[in-house]
């Protein structure tokens, strides 16, 4: 796997496809600067060996057309910012003009192409425009987590055009050193909490990783399906009714692959989907009529905290409950705490996946956890055993 380490940029043109399809508010402020801040030091090594950057990035769904709204000279601001280099701009991504830029451009500094799916291209992968991107730098560095599950132009295509002139930056090479961790390399006990509302949507992640953990936790209202699966009542909780029989399919694949499963014992409950709705605890197979399990009991959450303590690789991948409400939080808090604990007597705690990673950022346990992905669907690919476009376009897979 090479990575920029693995080159030295002195006088060199570095071409590097990052993530800044961060979000903006109405007045084009960038109101989360993590994958700019994630980006950085992937430049200031190009900068440092005495050599140029050229960015290039997409933003939003401009859908093949020229979007003032999209533009990405509303981020160049707050790029230069973050880096500590006034970075210039170019408002096109590719041809003769930004061709006529890039070759004036000195060591030391950066350059933003405008967004790159102003360009209908840019989505469909096509071979000409990927070579047009190709000759804005001596060498490709991908650093783009968040988009390498996609086959387009500047994430993959663009790759052929460099031969043995390409690498990952440090960025996407942390995200796949880090589920390299959970999925072959990990210390045991290997663990993973899957919660989310459905279990349709974790289907083929379950199916991959039985093989790769020695303990499974489920949590949020895939329970439910669970637990009906097995002659529970489950009241008015969620439930995917047709995903039974899968379940039911899924413990018993545990079962045979030596996987202990641990499911909810106790729920906190409600008898509406609200925050001031009331609530109960009750056995997870005893919900009432009317009531929707909404969080983890506090039976459950304690024995929760018994597996992960004893776990040595732990990968995070949905909420326990509706953590966007207050009074249905705290059991997600609470499973991040007893990561938290478990990541400081030295596991390995990974963190991906939307809403996970929100809830982790809600809560404070960022920089309490050793790992926290860029990436959720290219998170998901992987762990559901997929190969990345953008991936085997460096490794030449």
């Amino acid at each position: 796997m090479k990575t920029i380490d693995d080159f030295n940029f002195d006088n060199k043109k570095a071409l590097i496809r990052v993530d800044f399809n961060v979000p903006l508010d109405a007045d084009f402020n960038v109101t989360d600067t993590n994958r700019i801040e994630a980006a950085k030091p992937t430049i200031i090594k190009v900068l440092e060996d005495g050599g140029s950057a050229v960015l290039m990035s997409h933003l939003g769904r401009p859908k093949g057309q020229r979007n003032p709204g999209l533009s990405l000279k509303h981020i160049c601001p707050k790029v230069s910012e973050i880096i500590g280099v006034q970075v210039k701009f170019v408002d096109d991504s590719a041809g003769e003009s930004v061709e006529l830029v890039v070759s004036e451009l000195q060591p030391g500094e950066v350059l933003l192409l405008e967004n790159l799916r102003f360009y209908a291209e840019e989505e469909k992968g096509d071979q000409g425009f990927a070579e047009k991107l190709s000759k804005l730098g001596d060498i490709y560095v991908n650093d783009a987590f968040g988009t390498a599950h996609r086959a387009h132009a500047s994430t993959t295509i663009v790759a052929k055009f460099f031969q043995d002139k390409k690498c990952f930056g440090y960025l996407l090479a942390k995200e796949i050193d880090a589920i390299e961790k959970v999925m072959r390399t990990g210390e045991k006990p290997v663990l993973a909490i899957l919660g989310g509302a459905k279990v349709s949507s974790k289907i083929t992640i379950i199916e991959n990783i039985l093989d790769k953990v020695d303990h499974l936790i489920i949590g949020g209202g895939m329970t439910y399906t669970f637990v009906k699966a097995q002659g529970g009542k489950v009241g008015n909780s969620i439930c995917e009714d047709d995903k039974m029989e899968l379940a039911m399919e899924i413990l018993d694949q545990a079962k045979k692959k030596g996987v202990e499963v641990h499911l909810p014992s106790d729920v906190l409950a409600a008898n509406d989907f609200a925050n001031e709705a009331d609530t109960q605890v009750v056995d997870v197979d005893k919900i009432p009529d009317g009531w929707q399990g909404l969080d983890a009991g506090p039976k459950t959450l304690e024995s929760f905290g018994e597996v992960i303590q004893k776990c040595r690789t732990i990968l995070w991948n949905g909420p326990v409950g509706v953590f966007e409400m207050e009074n249905f939080a705290k059991g997600t808090i609470a499973v991040g705490n007893y990561i938290d604990a478990a990541t400081q007597n030295g596991a390995f705690s990974l963190v991906g996946g939307g809403d996970s990673v929100a809830a982790v950022k809600q809560f404070g346990f960022e920089d309490k956890v050793s790992y926290v992905s860029t990436g959720g669907g290219a998170m998901l690919e992987s762990l559901e055993g997929k190969t990345l476009p953008g991936i085997a376009a460096i490794i030449g897979a």
